[in-house]
């Protein structure tokens, strides 16, 4: 299931150059518990792109922030500026449902990608 219907208080944080998501997360016996994810696991920066199957994106990226309820679906948008190859800034977002789930109150990469060259935008 997408984290987002069944997260409190999403939200990231910066630890030790990586970007972690934080929530509490409903259990399937309706229990919540904290979770964390390290976001860097799965999403890399590919030319100035954000890239799903990739790693280590916030070494590349500057900016970064999260809104978990953004727009009228109140999606969990992820927005950084990220660097291509020339050393140019690009403003990006993607959108965390696309890529994490909840899987019994723990954050797991999701199984559906995106474009087969596995960039996010």
């Amino acid at each position: 299931m997408s984290f987002h219907l069944s997260a409190q208080d999403a939200r990231i944080e910066h630890r030790d150059g990586k970007t972690w998501l934080l929530a509490s997360l409903q259990r399937e016996d309706g229990e919540w518990q904290h979770a964390e994810f390290n976001l860097d696991t799965i999403i890399g920066n590919n030319d100035g792109h954000f890239q799903w199957g990739g790693q280590d994106f916030t070494g590349s990226a500057q900016n970064i922030t999260f809104d978990p309820k953004e727009g009228a679906d109140d999606q969990p948008i992820l927005r950084a500026e990220l660097q291509d190859c020339s050393g140019e800034w690009h403003a990006r977002d993607v959108n965390l449902t696309e890529i994490v789930e909840n899987i019994n109150g723990q954050f797991q990469p999701s199984k559906s990608t995106c474009r087969p060259d596995n960039t996010v935008v």
